[in-house]
């Protein structure tokens, strides 16, 4: 899986009386102001812009920053829904774990953890993605999620077994097993 940056320009303005040299257009120059352009990678602004630009931005570095979030990190829990299951879960030869869970679920935040481990753990040996059950509740219903978090494991495309609840790391580990 590729590391996909995301980077933005944050811009400050200074609360000074003077004129904001970054934006005279902007209406107060005493507030800070975030400014978040499209996203493009680091390389593809460093090499589409100019040295003199690139001074530019280096001399106001209290003005301007670059803010840069990983997405999809190596050897994590990706995140799926309607419309990747099927490529992601379905077709996926190795095997799959699928952690059902949601944001104001508090044993889902305790699992969390856990199947971050695992991942990191056998990453080459299996996939492992998360369902957000109230943004998917069609995948949720489909296989019976009646609790969360409920982690399922899947091979071939066929779902092999489930563990409901905030267990320990050895109840996944052994169930993984099987499956490896």
């Amino acid at each position: 899986m590729a590391l996909e940056l995301a980077c933005f320009q944050v811009s400050t303005i200074s609360s000074s009386s003077t004129p904001n040299k970054l934006n005279p257009n902007h209406p107060s120059p005493h507030k800070e102001r975030l400014g978040l352009r499209p996203k493009r990678s680091i390389s593809s602004f460093l090499t589409t812009t100019s040295s003199s630009s690139f001074k530019h931005y280096q001399s106001n570095a209290r003005a301007n920053r670059f803010v840069c979030e990983a997405k999809n990190a190596v050897d994590g829990v990706v995140a799926v829904d309607d419309k990747s299951w099927d490529t992601a879960v379905m077709a996926n030869e190795a095997p799959v774990i699928v952690e059902f869970w949601a944001p104001w679920c508090g044993p889902c935040r305790m699992i969390a953890p856990v199947i971050d481990e695992l991942a990191k753990e056998y990453a080459g040996k299996i996939a492992c993605y998360k369902v957000n059950t109230d943004d998917c509740p069609n995948i949720a219903s489909k296989y019976g999620i009646r609790s969360i978090p409920t982690v399922l494991f899947f091979k071939n495309g066929e779902k092999k077994e489930s563990v409901i609840g905030a267990v320990p790391k050895s109840t996944l580990s052994a169930t993984l097993e099987k499956y490896i």
